[in-house]
């Protein structure tokens, strides 16, 4: 049904027709919206706001007027408001465009003058830099402190990154091209500066390369519900023994996974398996250190470990039996002392299914087996060839690519299931943060600042163990991967050989410190945004118990470690993983 204007009116921009000026009252049918209507949405959600609720309002204002002059009439007329709110339940005129007539109260409401000043004194403070920058005579004489200025500003901007509005990937590309300009100024030629740069990109490449592939063959394996498999088998509600399944669950994921893709599958099952409550919040929690735990033993379960790797600071096998149970117990020890809390004792807590299971893609058991040996084949095929690892993955990525254009063919339905849309989704500006921050790190190293400051820690802090027990620490509060990168450019394989102590206390304090708060990973800021946890609700409940586990990680290395206590040696003679 619908109802026609008596004269023309401006034509809406959701709800507009060649022949007639209508308004319908129910929402047009979802089979005749184009199927990149939620690419669209994405892409133009602010500017087709804009439009509509302008159109909307002015025919509103025209249609009150009409109203208001009509007096002959005395049969009663509908009130043009309410066949305007009838559009949609939630006044929106269709998925493409939303009326939002209270954006400027809310505005209003949330806009905060201190953010404003906080951003004019980040800019005031970039572009006195920059100024110092350019000044050549300057820089030549005082390159280090140059170059300690701009790092100190960037990184400053990357931690308070939710307070200044700025994105963190855009102010690690920034600083990585000033500092990379101090050190071309400073350093004896340009040739020298060039030469320094190319081998820095050769190195981080590799790095950026390899995520990439990584993250497409996750997300072309989630697309199909793949992970349904590991997911649909844990069955049991009873709350103690669900907090014990959900931890070694995302453990052994997580090893093979990204934590960050470890968390988010975890936390959508919860979602399925718990209804909203405090022990939902504990098992969330409880994911993010597991995530974090089950990265910090594989090269490829967390960026920090894959960039040891990359470089030759840890091997494969080594690393695997050294750091298995300092990370099993970095993860037991929370384990155990959340079983005594009263969330998890709580009672009504035996609850089934609270949302229906989502029904796996066609052959997604096919594309899930395809891509998780993808992985897992990277460091057989690393030791094989000897060539680096984003080769190996990168051929996964194809052969994924070649399976899924196969099995999908003629199938225009199920074009997000291929190679090209998952290369849409994946996180591109994670990938651009890390180009940024190794970059940045790389040209302190070619200006030798780091090579300083490690002497200046051997100096006041000769042991090895507490430098990379702060690493951890420090990893909670700021981000990882430039605290490895720094790491690595100031200690090289000379003064610590590869699979030394030294390395494989980074790797794990670097990859279960986070876990300590909940901003401190990647994993963290995923629980944090899907379950709406506070940042204190955390540091109250949880940062006891993952300290307690870092800790207690920590002394189960030292005491394997001097007591040369590992797993079954039999696995040293694999021909493939010996020495990768």
């Amino acid at each position: 049904m619908s109802t026609a204007f008596p004269h023309p009116v401006r034509t809406n921009l959701c709800y507009s027709s060649s022949h007639n000026f209508t308004i319908n009252r129910s929402p047009p049918p979802v089979n005749l919206l184009p199927q990149s209507s939620a690419w669209l949405r994405q892409r133009d959600s602010a500017r087709f706001s804009l439009l509509c609720r302008n159109e909307l309002l002015l025919a509103r204002a025209e249609d009150k007027d009409r109203a208001n002059s009509s007096t002959s009439s005395t049969k009663p007329q509908s009130n043009p408001d309410n066949q305007l709110q009838d559009l949609s339940p939630s006044g929106t005129c269709d998925p493409l465009c939303s009326v939002d007539e209270t954006s400027s109260e809310e505005f209003e409401a949330n806009y905060q003058p201190k953010t404003d000043f906080l951003k004019a004194l980040a800019i005031l403070g970039a572009a006195g830099t920059g100024a110092l920058a350019i000044n050549h005579s300057w820089v030549a004489a005082n390159q280090d402190l140059a170059m300690a200025l701009l790092f100190g500003l960037g990184y400053a901007g990357i931690i308070f990154e939710e307070s200044l509005a700025f994105n963190k990937s855009g102010v690690g590309l920034l600083m990585a091209v000033s500092l990379w300009v101090v050190r071309s100024i400073g350093a004896p030629s340009t040739e020298v500066a060039v030469s320094e740069l190319s081998h820095a990109s050769a190195e981080v490449s590799e790095i950026v390369f390899f995520l990439l592939g990584a993250m497409t063959i996750v997300e072309i394996v989630d697309a199909h519900q793949g992970f349904k498999l590991v997911t649909d088998n844990i069955t049991t509600r009873k709350p103690r023994t669900l907090l014990w399944v959900i931890g070694f669950v995302t453990f052994f994921l997580s090893s093979i996974l990204d934590n960050l893709t470890s968390t988010i599958v975890m936390v959508s099952l919860l979602r399925k398996l718990v209804p909203p409550s405090e022990y939902r919040k504990l098992l969330g929690a409880v994911v993010v250190i597991a995530a974090n735990a089950g990265g910090a033993w594989t090269p490829i379960g967390d960026v920090t470990t894959t960039m040891l790797w990359i470089h030759g600071q840890i091997s494969t096998l080594t690393t695997m039996k050294d750091l298995v149970i300092p990370s099993v117990v970095s993860l037991t020890v929370p384990l155990a002392l959340m079983s005594l809390t009263s969330e998890v004792n709580g009672k009504g807590q035996n609850t089934g299914d609270v949302l229906a299971s989502e029904q796996m893609a066609p052959r997604g058991k096919l594309v899930f087996s395809v891509g998780i040996g993808a992985l897992v084949f990277v460091p057989v095929f690393k030791a094989l060839t000897g060539l680096p690892p984003y080769m190996g993955i990168l051929l996964g990525l194809g052969v994924l690519w070649i399976l899924t254009d196969a099995i999908h063919y003629g199938e225009t339905e199920r074009q997000r299931l291929k190679v090209p849309q998952a290369l849409s989704r994946i996180d591109t500006q994670g990938a651009l943060f890390f180009l940024g921050i190794l970059l940045s790190v790389s040209s302190l190293e070619a200006a030798g600042i780091l090579r300083e400051l490690a002497n200046y820690l051997d100096t006041h802090i000769p042991n090895i163990e507490l430098i990379a027990s702060s690493i951890g620490v420090v990893s909670a509060i700021i981000d990882n991967v430039p605290l490895v990168a720094a790491t690595m450019g100031m200690y090289d394989l000379s003064s610590f050989p590869q699979d030394s102590e030294f390395w494989q206390l980074v790797a794990y304090c670097a990859g279960t410190g986070g876990s300590m708060l909940v901003i401190g990973s990647a994993a963290g800021v995923a629980f944090m945004g899907m379950e709406k946890v506070d940042f204190f609700w955390y540091l109250r409940k949880v940062s006891g118990f993952a300290f307690a586990g870092y800790a207690a990680g920590i002394a189960a290395y030292l005491a394997v470690h001097n007591l040369n206590i590992s797993l079954p040696t039999t696995l040293a003679h694999v021909p493939f993983l010996s020495g990768s």
